[in-house]
């Protein structure tokens, strides 16, 4: 074994920060989804990988000269890339550092294309398949996502989303053009709603002595529970309550990212589109759109992750 002078027990399995504070897991959060990790090359990748799986091997192997400071970074940059259970590497539109270069594009463009009924179909369409790709690449390795009940989420938030839009699209005919804006948000957030409950996303979140699994609950686990795990990992039982908590959790850190991002830029572009400049350069339309729903992104993503804890102490009841 390859001993450097970095020690040994520095637990890399937990995040960097105090996760019992909001700053803590925003600070986490910030780098989780840090979309410059999108550009890293396959050598910086495979580099960070096995500096995490040597020092996480038994026994240890710590590369020379490695500072706890690279160690972290290395882990970050491997929890970027890589599945946290079958530690394959993930497809890269489907990871969190690709969520806002992904979301900024698409949520730009429902915002841009919103006044006919194709672009409205079409861009609420491709926004379902994002999402189902991103549930898909972070399925859970113990308790996998199936093909059913991504087929199931899928059409069902992408049906809910169309019939929403259109629905709202028609009712805001004669209403100020301002309002019309607003009715792609109104599309993600009903889809949302749909497909949540039908994902499973796993995460541990501690109530009184036990650790339970945060997830997009299912049907099933609405009415049967979620697994309950104590600090050790053992499993002890499922809640409900837990289920029913975690899909509020789930569907307000949502769609409170959907927030800023849908409801800041079209106040902002409708008031910019009267400009001379804008009517002169209409192509302008997207890009702006498009750099506005991103900046709104870089910090609302990050921080709507972090409203709620993974672990929380609570006492709730088993079964």
């Amino acid at each position: 074994m390859m001993s450097g002078d970095l020690p040994l027990n520095i637990n890399i399995k937990e995040p960097r920060w105090d996760q019992s504070t909001f700053m803590g897991r925003a600070q986490h959060f910030f780098m989780v989804t840090d979309p410059r990790n999108v550009l890293l090359s396959s050598e910086v990748l495979e580099d960070a990988r096995v500096t995490i799986e040597n020092y996480r091997s038994v026994g240890g192997i710590v590369q020379p000269g490695l500072t706890e400071d690279q160690l972290w970074r290395a882990k970050y940059i491997y929890d970027s890339a890589f599945h946290p259970d079958t530690g394959e590497k993930m497809l890269l539109i489907g990871r969190m550092s690709a969520q806002v270069p992904m979301n900024m594009t698409i949520t730009g463009c429902m915002l841009t294309f919103y006044r006919t009924t194709p672009a409205v179909v079409f861009w609420q369409w491709v926004n379902q398949s994002f999402n189902a790709i991103v549930n898909y690449t972070n399925r859970s390795g113990d308790a996998p996502i199936t093909m059913n009940q991504l087929g199931a989420a899928y059409v069902s938030a992408t049906t809910g989303a169309v019939i929403t839009a259109l629905g709202l699209k028609s009712l805001t005919k004669h209403l100020p053009a301002i309002v019309a804006r607003f009715v792609p948000f109104a599309a993600v957030a009903a889809a949302n709603c749909i497909n949540i409950p039908f994902m499973r996303q796993r995460c541990s979140m501690q109530y009184g002595e036990y650790l339970f699994t945060l997830c997009f609950a299912s049907p099933r686990e609405l009415k049967y529970g979620i697994p309950i795990t104590d600090e050790e990992g053992n499993r002890l039982g499922e809640s409900a309550s837990a289920a029913q908590q975690a899909i509020v959790q789930v569907v307000v850190s949502r769609i409170g990212m959907a927030v800023p991002a849908m409801a800041i830029p079209p106040v902002i572009m409708n008031a910019l589109e009267k400009k001379a400049f804008m009517k002169r350069f209409p192509v302008l339309n997207a890009p702006v759109q498009v750099g506005l729903v991103g900046l709104c992104l870089v910090f609302a993503t990050p921080l709507c992750c972090a409203l709620f804890p993974q672990k929380s102490d609570q006492n709730l009841n088993l079964g």
